[in-house]
């Protein structure tokens, strides 16, 4: 992310066209007739998940179908919304992106990617289409990485300058560039942002003034449509603190941290476990037996499991858990199918206050 809008003291970045030889190759672009031929193919790609039809003034990309449904909220209808990842089918660690997406990528006006080295496919995409669109990092952000000045947004603490009546060309000067790519893990960094409520107020604080650049005239709806979204994370937050509970818990992945330790729970899992299974290396037979040794105490409120990254010693540690009569909360990295952001985090939270009630 290359630059910092003093305003918000939230990082924006602009990716301008580039030509870049070996990304191209590694990507093995396809011809351009190919290209448009594989955007009218049928498919479960980047034009599964479309808000407002193809004829939209406005075309938004999201990595996954967390940021779509994100997008979709703040955008309203006339706004076409596409998601490259839908469903726990696909792994954004190691999707291989294609022809389609690349086209898809080619034509958007706004891009949404997670970075932090969780999708780093859409850096590759954007650098090697050369688009001019805005692309917006929820890791960078969130304010959350290590190191950052900035702090992830609070709509309550500051005015915004779309009630100001402040024109968004003043914001140019305000803005310098910052150290960190999208596509490069941070060490020490969770980068699955989108478990943090805080974080996905900015990623859609955010895209309330990149909407209002692109379409003026549509600007109050989207603060509008901003301020319902941002009502619902407020009070998602209020009810994560709420639930108070302290002890300790397990996790074969960090991937819902941020709600756990929001909800007050404290991570005892040995780091280079939940390490190596995140990036689908071998387990050490120490460190296995460490996580499993965690069950023995009774001291571990409950275990949480994601589901969509599975592995013999992720088995042994559930098996662990439920023989030591310890709960295990299953979490994803997408939408569960028939849910929005708010619903799907509602859910998580009853399952977690449920697991800390047994």
């Amino acid at each position: 992310m290359r630059l910092l809008i003093l305003r918000t003291s939230i990082s924006r970045r602009s990716v301008t066209p580039m030509q870049n030889p070996k990304i191209i190759g590694a990507l093995a672009l396809l011809p351009v007739t190919a290209l448009v031929l594989a955007g009218c193919a049928s498919g479960t790609d980047a034009d599964a998940g479309t808000s407002g039809g193809g004829d939209a003034a406005i075309t938004i990309v999201a990595s996954t179908d967390v940021y779509a449904d994100i997008a979709r909220a703040v955008a309203g209808d006339g706004v076409d919304v596409q998601a490259i990842i839908e469903g726990s089918a696909q792994d954004p660690h190691s999707y291989e992106a294609s022809a389609r997406d690349q086209l898809a990528i080619s034509e958007a006006d706004i891009v949404i990617e997670n970075g932090g080295g969780y999708d780093p496919f859409i850096d590759t995409l954007v650098e090697a289409s050369g688009t001019g669109a805005e692309v917006l990092s929820a890791s960078e952000l969130s304010g959350l990485i290590p190191g950052e000045e900035g702090e992830a947004h609070s709509h309550a603490e500051e005015d915004h300058a779309h009630e100001e009546g402040e024109e968004h060309g003043d914001e140019a000067s305000a803005e310098e560039e910052h150290d960190h790519e999208g596509h490069e893990h941070i060490e020490g960094f969770n980068e699955h942002v989108w478990y943090s409520f805080t974080a996905i107020d900015a990623l859609a604080h955010e895209l309330v003034h990149v909407l209002g650049d692109l379409d003026a005239d549509r600007a109050d709806e989207f603060h509008e449509n901003y301020e319902a979204l941002s009502a619902e994370l407020t009070a998602l937050e209020e009810r994560a603190v709420g639930i108070a509970a302290s002890g300790s818990v397990a996790i074969t992945e960090p991937v819902p941290l941020y709600l756990l330790e929001a909800v007050g729970l404290e991570n005892v899992t040995p780091e280079d476990f939940s390490e190596a299974i995140e990036e689908g290396n071998d387990v050490s037979p120490s460190s296995l037996a460490a996580t499993l040794a965690l069950f023995d105490g009774g001291d571990v409120a409950l275990l949480a499991y994601n589901e969509q990254t599975s592995s013999p010693e992720t088995e042994q540690v559930r098996a662990a858990a439920e023989a030591a009569g310890v709960p295990v909360v299953d979490f994803t990295e997408t939408l569960p199918e028939g849910d929005d952001y708010v619903s799907w985090m509602t859910a998580n939270l009853d399952a977690i206050e449920e697991a800390l009630a047994a």
